[in-house]
């Protein structure tokens, strides 16, 4: 087993160098995240884990705005020099930004994938039906610490 170190701090837990925001939706089997702003939009990302297994990413697509995505097709697609990869959508939507950065840049994922590594921001057609099959708070920490220790994964971002 890896490096055993877990932290929790007011906002985030951390489990094997894997950071881990309490504030987030989490599919665990997919490594994605959501975030649900205030104005009722949601943020979609890559976990930290995610990034650590699909490694230096090299390549974004991601969808157009204006385009509606059904909840569990794809929103993204990503591709570093080991893996190359659907970001399927968690809520069916439509597609009300993305992030220009990511498309420039894919591994400011690596760097921050919580921050300025978000990838696409959609308004939800039925948040509240979605959002049910996704976790949160200690369900998330106890599937993601499951996960983590099948995979031995050890977080680093890559510099």
């Amino acid at each position: 087993m890896g490096v055993v170190q877990e932290l929790e701090s007011g906002n985030e837990w951390e489990y094997n160098g894997c950071i881990v925001p309490l504030d987030l939706y989490y599919e665990i089997e997919t490594q994605t995240w959501l975030k649900v702003n205030e104005d009722g939009t949601v943020t979609m990302g890559l976990t930290d884990v995610g990034q650590v297994r699909a490694g230096r990413l090299l390549h974004a697509r991601i969808k157009n705005v204006g385009k509606v995505i059904q909840k569990g097709k794809p929103v993204a697609s990503l591709e570093s020099g080991k893996w190359a990869g659907p970001i399927n959508a968690l809520v069916e939507g439509e597609v009300v930004e993305r992030n220009e950065k990511v498309l420039e840049q894919p591994d400011i994922i690596n760097y921050d994938p919580y921050g300025e590594g978000w990838i696409v921001k959609m308004k939800p057609v039925n948040l509240q039906r979605d959002i049910k099959d996704l976790l949160y708070g200690k369900e998330a920490i106890e599937e993601m610490r499951k996960y983590i220790d099948e995979w031995d994964i050890i977080c680093m971002r890559c510099t």
